[in-house]
C-alpha cells in the first residue's frame, strides 16, 4: 500500500513531475493527478497501484510501511542505496 504523501515525497525525491512519473508507470496524467489528491492510502484499480509502485520501484524508490524500522516508525519513502 502506498499513501499520496508517500506518492508526493517520491516524486520529489527523484525531481521528477506528475507527467514525467505517469510516463514511467505507463498511467495517464489525470490517474496520477487522482492518486496524488487522495487523502490517506490510495485506492483505485489494483493493476494502475501495481504499476505505479513498480515504476517507483525501478527509479530507486523505497516505500517504507507504517513500523518499519526507523526513528519515528511512521510510513515513509527513502533512495535505494547504488553501489557500496
Amino acid at each position: 500500500m502506498i499513501t499520496a504523501g508517500q506518492l508526493r515525497a517520491s516524486r520529489a525525491l527523484l525531481g521528477i513531475d506528475q507527467r514525467k512519473l505517469a510516463g514511467h508507470a505507463g498511467l495517464s496524467l489525470p490517474t496520477i493527478q487522482r492518486m496524488e489528491a487522495s487523502e490517506g492510502v490510495i485506492r483505485g484499480n489494483v493493476d494502475s497501484l501495481m504499476k505505479l509502485v513498480a515504476a517507483l520501484d525501478a527509479l530507486g524508490i523505497d516505500l517504507l510501511p507504517d513500523n518499519s524500522p526507523s526513528q519515528g516508525g511512521g510510513r515513509g519513502v527513502r533512495l535505494k542505496r547504488t553501489g557500496p
